[in-house]
């Protein structure tokens, strides 16, 4: 297999997110909020490209940052991607600050859906849409046990 699909995965389940043509500028927003290390490659670099203004779009991307792991790609101008609300990226985890930070950079362009607040069952939980149209869930463990 070409390097862009060469990387080793340890989760057995990774989210693999579709864009139109803003594939780059997803990613490295969600870097931006969420850190850690983004490898990508363009159809041009894999040699996929199948006209000249393919050539800059993002065939394979990687997000490798603290407790998450995701892909996503580009779609083919024939194939658009289509945005529905079944998919929900979520994110768990108990340190409230850094959470309530992911949540608040994600929601900037985009819509609040539910505010992060406390939850019947003790957590902190709220979901937004961001400005790419991709759903996220947040839920900040309470600390207490089941």
């Amino acid at each position: 297999m070409g390097r862009c699909f060469s990387a080793v995965m340890d989760n057995l389940l990774s989210p693999y997110l579709t864009f139109n043509g803003n594939a780059r500028e997803a990613m490295k927003f969600y870097q931006s909020v969420l850190g850690g290390e983004l490898k990508m490659t363009t159809f041009g670099e894999s040699k996929m490209a199948q006209s000249p203004d393919q050539e800059d779009l993002i065939i394979h991307a990687v997000l490798k940052a603290e407790g998450v792991t995701f892909m996503a790609s580009d779609s083919m101008p024939t194939a658009q991607a289509k945005f529905g609300d079944n998919i929900h990226m979520s994110l768990s985890g108990s340190d409230s600050a850094r959470l309530t930070k992911i949540f608040n950079e994600l929601a900037k362009d985009g819509r609040v859906d539910l505010p992060l607040a406390k939850q019947f069952w003790g957590d902190v939980f709220g979901q937004l849409t961001d400005k790419f149209g991709v759903n996220w869930m947040v839920n900040v463990a309470s600390g207490r046990s089941t």
